[in-house]
C-alpha cells in the first residue's frame, strides 16, 4: 500500500512538473489593444509560450493599464515588471541617443529608419546592459505627420496651437513654431482632444486612427518627418533566471516579432491614412513652403541634438549618413 501511494505521488509530481516550472512575466504596454504594436506583442507572447513549451508565459497589459508610458522603462529596470514596450524618444532627456530616431527628417522612410536602427543597436544594447536590461526587438511607427484643427500653409500657421508634446523633440517643435506644448500620453489623447486640451500634434496615422482624432481635428499633413521606434525590453535578472532553452525560444520569437512588426507597420500605414480619409479627415501633402520650413526646423533640431549628444551622437549620425 505504501509503495502504491509512493508511486501515485511520484506520478502526480511528474504530471505537475511542467505546470510548476512555468514562469509568468508581466509586459507593460502603453498603447490600445487594437494598435498594431500591441497586436504584435500579443502574437509574440503566444509564440513565446509555444516556443518554450509553455515554460514561459507573458501577460501583455495594454493601454498603460499596468504602468503609464513614462513609467514603463523604470518599472522594467527595477523589476516591477519583467518586460515592457517603450517609445525610445520619450527618454531623450535621460540619454540623448534614445532620441535619435525622433530627429526630424534624419531618417524619413522605412528603409532609412531600418538603417538607423542597425547603426544604433550596439549603443542602445550597451546602455540597456548598464541599466540591468536587454532589448528583445524594435518596431518602427509609420511616418509622422501633423494633425491640426486649422489649415497649415506654413509653420507660422502653427502659432498658438495647443500642441500635444510626448517627447523632448515634440516639445521643441512647439517652442520653435510658437505653439503651446501640453504633455499628453497616448492613453490620454482621446480625452484631451474631446475636451479641447490639445488641438494639434505630430504623430503617425496609427495614432490618429486609434485616438479617433478625426472626430475633433480635420487636417492631417503627411510630412513623413521621422519614424520613431518602440523597443521591447526585459529585466536582465529575469532573463538570466530562465534556462538556456527558454532564453533561446524567447529570442527566436522576438526576432520573428521584429520582422513581422516592421512589415505590418509599413502595410498598415496606407490603411490608416485611408481610414482617416474615410472618417472625413483631409489627408494632405504639405505645401512646398510648409515642407521647406519644416526641413529647416529639422536642421536646427539636429544641430541642437548633436551638441547634447556629443562625440557619441556625432559618430552615430556620421555612420548612418555614410
Amino acid at each position: 500500500m505504501k509503495i502504491l501511494k509512493s508511486l501515485l505521488a511520484s506520478a502526480v509530481l511528474a504530471l505537475a512538473g511542467p505546470a510548476l516550472a512555468q514562469t509568468t512575466w508581466n509586459l507593460a504596454a502603453a498603447y490600445p489593444a487594437v494598435n498594431f504594436h500591441t497586436e504584435n506583442l500579443v502574437q509574440f507572447a503566444a509564440d513565446v509560450e509555444k516556443a518554450t513549451g509553455g515554460k514561459l508565459k507573458i501577460v501583455v497589459h495594454a493601454n498603460a493599464s499596468l504602468f503609464k508610458a513614462p513609467e514603463i522603462k523604470r518599472a522594467v529596470q527595477g523589476g516591477q515588471a519583467q518586460a515592457g514596450e517603450i517609445l525610445l524618444v520619450n527618454f531623450e532627456n535621460e540619454w540623448p541617443i534614445f532620441g535619435i530616431d525622433g530627429l526630424p527628417f534624419l531618417a524619413d522612410s522605412y528603409d532609412e529608419a531600418a538603417k538607423l536602427a542597425k547603426v544604433t543597436k550596439a549603443a542602445l544594447d550597451r546602455k540597456l546592459a548598464e541599466q540591468g536590461m536587454l532589448s528583445l526587438y524594435s518596431v518602427a511607427w509609420p511616418p509622422q505627420g501633423v494633425y491640426s484643427k486649422r489649415p497649415l500653409n506654413s509653420t507660422a500657421d502653427m502659432k498658438g496651437l495647443k500642441w500635444r508634446a510626448y517627447s523632448p523633440a515634440t516639445a521643441k517643435i512647439a517652442d520653435l513654431v510658437g505653439a503651446q506644448p501640453v504633455t499628453i500620453q497616448a492613453a490620454e489623447l482621446t480625452q484631451a482632444l474631446a475636451t479641447g486640451v490639445v488641438d494639434s500634434y505630430i504623430s503617425s496615422g496609427a495614432t490618429g486612427f486609434d485616438s479617433k482624432t478625426y472626430e475633433h481635428v480635420k487636417y492631417f499633413y503627411d510630412t513623413q518627418a521621422w519614424l520613431p521606434k518602440n523597443l521591447v525590453i526585459v529585466n536582465r535578472a529575469a532573463f538570466n533566471a530562465l534556462d538556456k532553452a527558454t532564453q533561446d525560444g524567447l529570442m527566436k520569437a522576438a526576432a520573428e516579432a521584429e520582422a513581422r512588426g516592421w512589415r505590418v507597420s509599413q502595410e498598415k500605414n496606407t490603411w490608416y491614412l485611408e481610414q482617416l480619409k474615410a472618417k472625413g479627415m483631409q489627408v494632405l501633402k504639405p505645401t512646398p513652403q510648409f515642407a521647406a520650413e519644416l526641413k529647416k526646423l529639422g536642421d536646427v533640431m539636429i544641430a541642437d541634438w548633436l551638441k547634447k549628444a556629443g562625440p557619441e551622437g556625432q559618430a552615430l549620425v556620421d555612420a548612418y549618413r555614410k
